[in-house]
């Protein structure tokens, strides 16, 4: 045979075996899929044909054995059950700490009334820190009363405070990082987390203060924690300063 020949023979054996490879690989992914789609839409299938489900053997994730489809599935539903007791916990262990934290804002808010000082900013901060066990706590107020001594509308970060509060949709939480208001805390080079809460009249827009709390552990005040319990905190110290 010729070279010239025997090279397009070849060359056309080896096409033809290339087409013929792709359409076998074609054709069993789409039987495959039509296989699935069929028994997604015929559910009665192995009922109507027990033997096979007898027959059928899958690979367990447990090792690598193989077991049978009925196996498998209660191997299945043990993990999906796993799972939902796991979930169960976490918001188990998540209600019982938003109960202790809302028995925690209760008591602050009973020890304010009783006190008959709520609209003295030493015993509202005193309070906040005995309650919620908050390691460092203050506050400036830039609209007070007359009887609020004025030393509690001075100190460093003032002007910027007032433009942080009047601009702050939810508290911060998250490292210092020279936020406006950390340098009126006691020992504020050793706070890694800090809160910072406007205080706002109860309906009002305008801020009158902010509070800030701190704490020498970066995680108690990290950024995603939730700050509904903070934002109370704010309106209540609010409304008890302003009674």
């Amino acid at each position: 045979m010729p070279c010239g020949q025997k090279t397009r023979l070849q060359f056309g054996l080896a096409t033809e075996f290339i087409t013929r490879t792709n359409t076998l690989d074609m054709t069993h992914a789409i039987d495959a899929h039509s296989v699935a789609i069929y028994l997604e839409d015929h559910p009665e299938f192995f009922e109507q044909h027990p033997d096979l489900i007898a027959g059928l053997k899958l690979t367990t994730a447990l090792g690598g054995r193989t077991v049978s489809l009925h196996e498998r599935q209660v191997e299945v539903l043990r993990a999906k059950v796993r799972q939902l007791e796991l979930k169960l916990g976490n918001q188990g262990h998540a209600a019982r700490d938003n109960e202790a934290i809302m028995e925690k804002f209760h008591q602050w808010v009973l020890r304010l009334l009783s006190s008959g000082e709520a609209r003295k900013p030493e015993a509202v901060l005193t309070s906040i820190r005995e309650c919620f066990g908050v390691p460092a706590a203050s506050l400036r107020l830039w609209s007070t009363p007359a009887e609020i001594s004025h030393l509690w509308q001075q100190g460093p970060d003032i002007e910027a405070a007032k433009v942080l509060a009047s601009q702050q949709a939810v508290p911060y939480c998250g490292a210092p990082d020279g936020k406006p208001g950390t340098q009126w805390l006691d020992n504020a080079s050793a706070m890694q987390s800090v809160a910072l809460v406007a205080l706002k009249k109860p309906g009002a827009h305008e801020s009158i203060g902010l509070l800030v709390l701190g704490s020498p552990d970066a995680k108690r005040f990290s950024p995603d924690l939730a700050t509904d319990i903070l934002e109370r905190i704010g309106e209540t110290t609010s409304a008890a300063l302003q009674a």
